[in-house]
């Protein structure tokens, strides 16, 4: 059994195979009272009718290609055929108005509503000129079924222009998703990536300036040797250890059983300690102070400041001219203040700070994208200066603006001894 919705997709895919059927029917009605010798009314059919019949068929082939053309003839083949024969043709006055639902349907609205009246008002003379009466039955019949195939016309008309304009909205809606998941991933992948420079570039940069004292002692002070390989293999565990969060987020994406495993937290300035000890293992003398009031900080600014510290003391290590780097952290009232500092040496770390280097750009990247600001550069006194100026929500107890050397933190006594004035 066909249902409408199934006519729907025939019609739909085939339209002029329905533009087919409809003019065989109708042009097969008009064929009918020739076999018949008479129409319903009592009227006899004349060779007009088949020639009405024959000429309703052919224009209503061409109603979808041609509307207006194809209204504009029917009218004019119903005035004709009322002057020649005395009376309307039946067939060519379905044809017209077929033809008008078609124009109401297809053709713009302001020349739809014109040809539509114009076919109405020609129709209503062509009554009244047939029937001698302006006010019959039939007069205001042939009105009120124009009006209703336009208004038919008109109605599937804003259908089928709602149906597309939410077919439009939600492949746009579609095509915004997409770009959006997009988006996203390409953030992650950059986060990400921030990350693993992060974590691989500063250790890896203390594995090979212990790998080259190691080298150094090892046939003479053995005992140095030993020292240097074991920071080796303790920085080549700390990556490790630092990695596994990072593979455990990539794992997550369909891994459901992954969620339930435990996670590291964030690394921030609270393993400040740690890290300044690795650093003064791996021979750079860290002269390092604190300003204000130390206070929990936003998870985003506190990943961000450590590291821009972490990259800024690793840049400062393998770039510098000597093995010693200033660092002050200045806790303000609405910002945090990060200034390293530094020897300055004629190979590339110039070049670096210009903006060329993938660590400056990353710590560019970090600051910015939490709302903060980032320079680097030589400043007045020749030495390599990098400041980063990260936002603070307001503080809740009154900052002390004492300098000190980091109040309240506990740091490793190895740390500490790498500390000058």
């Amino acid at each position: 059994m066909i249902g409408p919705a199934s006519l729907q997709r025939v019609t739909g895919a085939h339209p002029r195979l329905l533009d087919a059927a409809l003019a065989t029917l109708v042009g097969g009605i008009g064929l009918l009272p020739l076999l018949f010798g008479r129409w319903p009314d009592g009227v006899r059919p004349s060779g007009a009718d088949a020639v009405a019949a024959a000429a309703a068929f052919l224009l209503l082939l061409a109603r979808r290609r041609a509307p207006l053309p194809v209204l504009a003839l029917t009218v004019l083949g119903e005035v004709a055929f009322t002057v020649l024969a005395s009376y309307p043709s039946r067939v060519l006055k379905v044809a017209a108005l077929i033809a008008v639902y078609t124009v109401a349907r297809t053709v713009r609205r302001r020349i739809a509503l014109i040809a539509v009246s114009a076919t109405a008002l020609t129709l209503y003379a062509v009554i009244t000129y047939a029937t001698d009466s302006a006010a019959g039955p039939e007069a205001g019949a042939v009105l009120a079924w124009t009006g209703m195939f336009a208004a038919v016309g008109a109605t599937v008309r804003t259908w089928h222009d709602y149906a597309a304009a939410m077919e439009e909205r939600a492949l746009r809606a579609e095509a915004s998703k997409e770009e959006e998941a997009r988006r996203r991933v390409a953030e992650e992948r950059l986060r990400i990536a921030r990350e693993l420079h992060d974590v691989i570039a500063h250790h890896i940069a203390l594995i090979t300036i212990q790998a080259g004292v190691a080298g150094h002692f090892l046939r003479g002070r053995p005992d140095q040797a030993e020292v240097a390989l074991g920071h080796i293999r303790d920085a080549g565990r700390t990556v490790l250890d630092e990695l596994g969060p990072l593979l455990h987020v990539l794992r997550q994406s369909g891994d459901e059983t992954a969620e339930t495993q435990p996670t590291e937290p964030v690394p921030g300035l609270s393993r400040l300690g740690g890290l300044l000890e690795s650093l003064t293992a791996a021979g750079l003398n860290v002269r390092q102070r604190q300003a204000g009031h130390p206070r929990p900080l936003p998870t985003a600014i506190d990943l961000t400041a450590y590291r821009v510290v972490q990259e800024g003391l690793t840049n400062a290590h393998k770039h510098g001219s000597t093995a010693e780097a200033g660092l002050l952290v200045d806790y303000g009232p609405a910002e945090l203040r990060i200034r390293i500092t530094n020897p300055l040496d004629s190979g590339p770390y110039p070049a670096a700070a210009m903006g060329t280097g993938h660590g400056l750009t990353g710590m560019r990247e970090r600051a910015h994208a939490v709302g903060g600001s980032f320079h680097a550069g030589a400043d007045a006194d020749g030495r390599f200066c990098l400041v980063v100026r990260l936002p603070l929500p307001p503080a809740g107890p009154p900052s002390d603006t004492r300098t000190s050397e980091w109040p309240g933190t506990a740091l490793p006594a190895t740390a500490a001894n790498g500390r000058q004035g």
